[in-house]
C-alpha cells in the first residue's frame, strides 16, 4: 500500500521574512541601548603677548655634598664643614642685592642624610629660601 504515490515530493523552503523581522528588532534594540561616548573638551584660545626676555639671571648657589661628607660651594671646598662655615661660604658667593637666589644641592647618592640637612639648615640661616635638588635620570 503506497499512499503517497500520486504526490510529488516538495522541497522544504526557508522563509526569510520572520528572520529579517527578528534581526531588525535586534538592531533597533542595540541602537537604543548603546551609549555613545562623547569627548567633552574645552576649546581654549590662549592669549598672546609680545614680551621681551628678561635680562635678569637668577643667582644660583651650587652646593655639592660628596659621599665622604665634604661640602663644596660653587666649586670651593668649605673648610671644617660646620654649619656656620657653610653659611659664610653661601653668603660670600651671593652678590649684594641679588633677587631670590636659588640653592641647588647636588648630593651624592651615598652621602649622609645629615650632611644634606646641614646644608639646608645653613641655607635657611643664610636667608636663602629657594632650595632645589639636582638629580639625574635613572639608566635602564
Amino acid at each position: 500500500m503506497n499512499f503517497g504515490r500520486g504526490r510529488s515530493r516538495e522541497e522544504p523552503e526557508i522563509n526569510l521574512i520572520p528572520m529579517i523581522d527578528v534581526l531588525l528588532v535586534i538592531i533597533i534594540f542595540l541602537m537604543l541601548t548603546t551609549t555613545y561616548s562623547r569627548f567633552a573638551g574645552l576649546e581654549i584660545n590662549l592669549p598672546t603677548a609680545d614680551a621681551q626676555a628678561s635680562n635678569e639671571k637668577t643667582v644660583e648657589v651650587n652646593v655639592a655634598v660628596t659621599a665622604t661628607g665634604e661640602v663644596v660651594v660653587n666649586k670651593r671646598a668649605v673648610s671644617g664643614g660646620s654649619i656656620p662655615a657653610i653659611v659664610a661660604a653661601m653668603q660670600a658667593v651671593v652678590p649684594a642685592g641679588a633677587k631670590e637666589p636659588v640653592v641647588i644641592i647636588n648630593a651624592d647618592a651615598k652621602a649622609a642624610h645629615q650632611r644634606v640637612i646641614d646644608v639646608m639648615q645653613a641655607a635657611q640661616q643664610a636667608g636663602l629660601v629657594h632650595i632645589s635638588f639636582a638629580t639625574q635620570a635613572a639608566s635602564r
